[in-house]
């Protein structure tokens, strides 16, 4: 069985029919866990669909919670069994309503492990240190015809009935008590009446923004999802291929690489299958202010990095970045150069792509695929794949997201002066 721990923002794919949530902590029985079956608008169907202590068995059966021993739940979902609107199965740990004044950063060793066929997949989230009473913290989501586990790790201080009614849950609040009549004052004693009690204040509205990634390095064919509003045009993201040149003492300047970012426009995805044209190079340096809203910053002769902004996210749907050595730098590998992509947002999400294979001789490397369709942000997965054996065609990006190395057109970079924007 594969073991992965993922960071927070992180997903990967669940590979069985069934999923085992299980949910640890360090102490006794202080945490309640609930599973939330959602639709794609992120609401329940009925009050049904929150599954607990009370309501064990939901989704037709196909999720169940149940206590372990003492410190643990389990949350089992059949995934091929759920109801197909369907959409996800959001996990929630909560402070013991018993226990007034508990918060979960007072639990400790609180984490969570999803087994599926032979992938076991853990996740430890960050300390919870502003008072929150709840937790969002894994969900498993439909991502086309599989299903996918993410480390969520959303905290919030308003308890369940704000996190409920956020998911279109009516949540019952206890009655009234009956009031209790004052007694009768004797006639000659003037009675002054109560002065009216301020209103309430209105609840703060509750906020499902995710907290920014931090930095994110990926693992051998890991995804990390970055939250973002893809209508909000003021955003831009940035992809750059970064390297040192290695340590090879008979190069004096390093090798020279160079960025292609592959793309498919929003408006062909899903698009019969075919090769795109799409790319952005040291010949080609695209624009920002028309289409494809995608710009390299310029061709770097040198070890360092070389950067594509892309703004219009709503404009986006598949981005390839891949990296090309110029046949004077030799044989070396493109890890033994130092070479990695990372991705940001610059709102305090950066995604490290690195590299795992030493192949050497090979002229082309696809590192890592930024997919503007995810219904959940943009998210970034490691492909890492190479040409053959000397083989100067450049890969090919397809409309649905699939790329195929070699299908392209042949390069060949020989000594010229850069291009200027």
């Amino acid at each position: 069985m594969s073991d992965v721990t993922l960071p927070t923002g992180a997903n990967a794919p669940l590979t069985g029919d069934r999923a085992e949530v299980s949910i640890g902590w360090g102490s006794t029985d202080v945490v309640d866990v609930s599973a939330v079956l959602l639709t794609d608008a992120h609401k329940v169907r009925t009050d049904e669909d929150l599954v607990f202590f009370n309501n064990p068995v939901g989704g037709d059966g196909a999720v169940r919670t149940a206590a372990g021993p003492s410190g643990t739940t389990h949350v089992s979902v059949e995934l091929a069994k759920l109801p197909a609107e369907i959409a996800r199965v959001v996990v929630v740990v909560s402070s013991d309503a018993d226990r007034p004044g508990m918060t979960l950063g007072q639990v400790p060793g609180l984490g969570a492990v999803t087994v599926s066929g032979d992938a076991r997949i853990g996740y430890t989230p960050d300390a919870f240190a502003g008072g929150e009473t709840v937790a969002v913290l894994v969900e498993l989501y439909r991502r086309g015809d599989a299903w996918k586990v993410r480390a969520v790790g959303q905290g919030y201080a308003s308890g369940l009935a704000g996190l409920a009614t956020d998911f279109g849950i009516s949540v019952e609040d206890e009655p009234d008590p009956e009031p209790v009549p004052a007694p009768a004052a004797p006639a000659h004693v003037m009675v002054k009446e109560p002065a009216a009690a301020p209103a309430p204040a209105a609840p703060a509205p509750i906020s499902m923004a995710k907290e920014p990634l931090g930095r994110v390095d990926l693992a051998k064919g890991g995804r990390a999802t970055i939250n973002m509003d893809k209508g909000d045009r003021s955003v831009t993201v940035t992809a750059s291929l970064v390297w040192d040149g290695g340590d090879d003492a008979r190069r004096k300047t390093g090798a020279d690489l160079d960025l292609y970012a592959l793309f498919v426009p929003r408006s062909e995805v899903g698009a019969k299958k075919g090769g795109g044209d799409g790319v952005i190079y040291y010949r080609e340096l695209g624009s920002l202010t028309a289409a494809p809203y995608i710009q390299l910053d310029g061709d770097s002769r040198v070890p360092g990095r070389e950067t594509v902004r892309i703004t219009r996210p709503d404009e986006q749907g598949y981005v390839l970045i891949c990296a090309y050595s110029a046949v004077e730098n030799g044989f070396g590998s493109f890890k033994s150069y130092g070479a990695h992509a990372e991705v940001t947002d610059g709102q305090g999400s950066t995604v490290n792509v690195p590299l795992f294979n030493n192949k050497r001789a090979v002229f082309w490397v696809a590192i890592a695929l930024v997919d503007f369709t995810d219904p959940d942000g943009v998210s970034i997965q490691h492909v890492e794949k190479y040409s053959k054996l000397m083989q100067e065609r450049r890969p090919m990006l397809y409309s649905d997201g699939t790329f195929e190395m070699g299908a392209g057109p042949a390069e060949f970079k020989t000594v010229r002066a850069p291009r200027e924007r």
